[in-house]
């Protein structure tokens, strides 16, 4: 738990976004549909937009908070509450005053706008209570529990996100692609995300992956899942780990996109026992050359099995052929 040197209240800040409002270069307004956002995820999902050529989107906020405690102890004044909106990736940050709604100075609600030049892919937005503490201007007495994001190409408003999986015969594909016609799919990390291509040139490992067919089949294709989940995991630590940014002092910084969702899922497992930052400077510092980066393989590979529930799908798919034994020998 942080500590402060000066009083904050206990009582939640929460914010909601409760409309999004898109406009194109020619000055024409449209509302984002809702299903564009979701209160649950707490996710904007821009690129759901029916007009591509939108170049700026109005966010409107509304922010609940501890009005009654911070009235009641006294110990802040000049209080405000202002919305940011920050993405990493461009170093963007925007700052939105919010308007108190009612006089009890519960409820305060105002917008912020997001220009689509500054931002790349996903930023996060938040709301800040601002005070005087102490004599001190523009103390943060208090913060929104949980953060939005606002994804500037996603079409669904999913925290969590996908992958994308297209099939495709590797012997008729892109020229580089050809060289792995023997190989049942390929992990791409080039792109904004991970993309798995299935090789279409072996005869019947779409359906299996999809779990088409028999009892049979499925047990296999559940393995196979897994197995491509491995590989999946396996590949993306590597391209985030082998792709990051340095401060000055040698310190290296996580990523803002998947790929440092990816580290921080995974880094637990690889050094146990450690913060996410410190285990991403030992990892570093393995994989730039203290002679130690062979020896930390076999933990990556466990904690890629661990994502991709290898475990668990072995379990159930030995106790599938003993229950298919069984029904054959009944």
């Amino acid at each position: 738990m942080r500590a402060y040197p000066y009083p904050r209240p206990s009582g939640p800040v929460t914010m909601r976004v409760t409309a999004v409002r898109l406009s194109g270069p020619d000055e024409a307004r449209e509302d984002l549909d809702t299903k564009g956002y979701s209160v649950v995820e707490q996710v904007v999902a821009l690129g759901r937009a029916e007009r591509p050529d939108w170049e700026t989107a109005r966010l409107k906020l509304s922010a609940t908070v501890p009005a009654r405690e911070i009235e009641t102890k006294g110990h802040w004044s000049d209080v405000t509450v202002v919305a940011v909106l920050t993405e990493k990736a461009t170093n963007a940050r925007t700052v939105a005053r919010l308007e108190p709604e009612g006089s009890d100075k519960r409820e305060w609600t105002g917008t912020v706008t997001l220009a689509r030049p500054d931002h790349l892919d996903r930023a996060t937005l938040s709301a800040h209570v601002v005070a005087t503490v102490d004599g001190v201007p523009g103390r943060i007495i208090a913060s929104s529990e949980r953060d939005w994001m606002v994804d500037v190409t996603a079409d669904v408003p999913l925290r969590d996100r996908q992958l994308d999986v297209v099939t495709v015969s590797f012997a008729r594909a892109a020229e580089w692609l050809r060289p792995f016609r023997d190989a049942p799919w390929m992990v791409d990390t080039s792109g904004r995300m991970p993309t798995v291509r299935l090789n279409t040139d072996f005869e019947g490992l779409t359906a299996l992956v999809q779990g088409a067919g028999t009892k049979v089949e499925s047990l296999v294709g559940e393995m196979l899942l897994a197995q491509l989940c491995t590989d999946v995991w396996t590949a993306v630590f590597h391209t985030a780990i082998g792709d990051l940014e340095i401060e000055d002092d040698g310190t290296p910084l996580l990523p803002p996109d998947w790929r440092g969702e990816v580290l921080r899922e995974m880094l637990p497992d690889v050094v146990p026992g450690r913060s996410a930052e410190d285990a991403l400077r030992e990892v570093h510092a393995r994989r730039t050359g203290d002679g130690t980066w062979a020896e930390l393989q076999p933990r990556i590979h466990y904690a890629a099995t661990r994502r991709a529930e290898v475990p668990k799908m072995l379990g159930e798919t030995v106790r599938g052929i003993e229950r298919l034994d069984q029904e054959a020998t009944a």
